[in-house]
C-alpha cells in the first residue's frame, strides 16, 4: 500500500488501486493461481491500476490547471517519510516506480524487474541514477537552519 501511495500521492487512490486489484483477483482467480507469486501478481495489477488512474488524473489536472493534492497525514507515517514520498512523486514515473518498489515495498532488484517487465540492468540503472536525484530533491525540501542562513548573509 505504501508503494502505491508513493506513486499516486493520494492515500484514497492508493487504497482504491489495491482494493481493485483484490477485486480483480477474486473475479478471475485463474491468473492469480497460475502466477508464480500471487503477491507479485497483486502488486503488478495494483501498480497498473495506479498508473492508469495517475494518467487520467494528470490529464484532468492539466486541463483544469489544478495543483496536485497536498501530502496527507497518514497514521504511522512520519513527516520525514512523507517528504521522501513527495520527492519520489517528483521523479519521472518509471524511476519513481523502481524506487518505490525497491525501497518502500522491499522488493529485490529481480522482483522489481519482473513487476515492471524490464531487465534487471534497467532497474539497477534507474535506482542508481535516481538515488542522486532523490537526494537533491530531499535537500530542496529540507529547511535551512538559522545558523547557516546568517552565515551566508554575513559573507555577502
Amino acid at each position: 500500500m505504501l508503494s502505491a501511495y508513493a506513486l499516486t500521492g493520494d492515500a484514497a487512490e492508493a487504497q482504491d488501486a489495491v482494493q481493485e486489484a483484490f477485486v480483480r483477483a477474486l473475479a478471475r482467480p485463474g491468473p492469480v493461481l497460475a502466477a508464480d507469486s500471487p503477491e507479485a501478481w497483486l502488486r503488478k495489477v495494483a501498480l497498473n491500476i495506479a498508473r492508469s488512474r495517475f494518467r487520467r488524473r494528470h490529464r484532468l489536472d492539466v486541463l483544469l490547471r489544478r495543483e496536485p493534492p497536498p501530502a496527507q497525514n497518514i497514521p504511522g507515517v512520519t513527516p520525514d517519510r512523507l517528504a521522501v514520498l513527495a520527492a519520489i512523486r517528483r521523479l519521472p514515473r518509471s524511476q519513481a516506480e523502481a524506487i518505490a518498489l525497491y525501497h518502500l515495498a522491499d522488493l529485490s532488484v529481480d522482483e522489481v524487474a519482473r513487476t515492471l517487465g524490464v531487465p534487471t540492468g534497467t532497474v539497477k540503472a534507474r535506482l542508481s541514477r535516481r538515488r542522486a536525484a532523490l537526494a537533491t530533491l530531499l535537500a530542496d525540501l529540507t529547511p535551512i537552519d538559522a545558523s547557516s542562513s546568517t552565515t551566508k548573509e554575513s559573507t555577502r
